[in-house]
């Protein structure tokens, strides 16, 4: 039976190279001249934080980060910068947590938008994947246009075709 993979990845190095860019950028950028700008990756919990001199900077610190990774094939909604930012004397601090892998309520959620669809398919959950299979693979494909139509707000990769 034909079968797919629903997946949420991030490539650690992609990642890495992006915030390599992103720190070189901003140390060239004329309105970050003599600014202390700090960004540091955790590969281990993806998580990076970032550190500069008020909160106008940290936003277009934000900006570079996202547009240099987008051009590394991150997807803009892999990074959650929803937590605020504090200020630590006079530095503003903020870490940027780095989605990797869906966690059970967001496969939860795919799930329940494939089987409303009503296409002969079945899905399942496995750890941080959620499996689908069907008899033909035109369901297939039309599972994988459902869900980059949906807006779940993830950044889903579709791996693993089998038939």
């Amino acid at each position: 039976m034909p079968s797919f993979d629903i997946v949420s990845k991030v490539d650690v190095q992609a990642l890495d190279n992006a915030v390599n860019v992103t720190t070189k950028e901003i140390t060239n950028r004329f309105d970050f001249k003599g600014s202390h700008v700090l960004v540091s990756l955790d590969k281990k919990e993806f998580l990076i934080k970032l550190e500069t001199d008020d909160d106008m900077k940290m936003r277009q610190l934000i900006d570079v980060l996202i547009s240099r990774a987008h051009k590394q094939g991150i997807a803009p909604e892999a990074f959650d910068a929803s937590k605020e930012g504090a200020q630590s004397g006079k530095v503003w601090k903020k870490e940027v947590k780095v989605r990797n892998g869906l966690a059970q309520e967001d496969s939860k959620k795919i799930v329940k938008l494939i089987k409303d669809a009503g296409l002969k398919v079945q899905a399942s959950i496995n750890d941080d994947l959620v499996r689908v299979t069907g008899k033909k693979i035109d369901d297939l494909q039309s599972v994988i246009q459902l869900c980059k139509t949906a807006g779940l707000g993830l950044p889903l990769q579709y791996v693993n075709m089998r038939d």
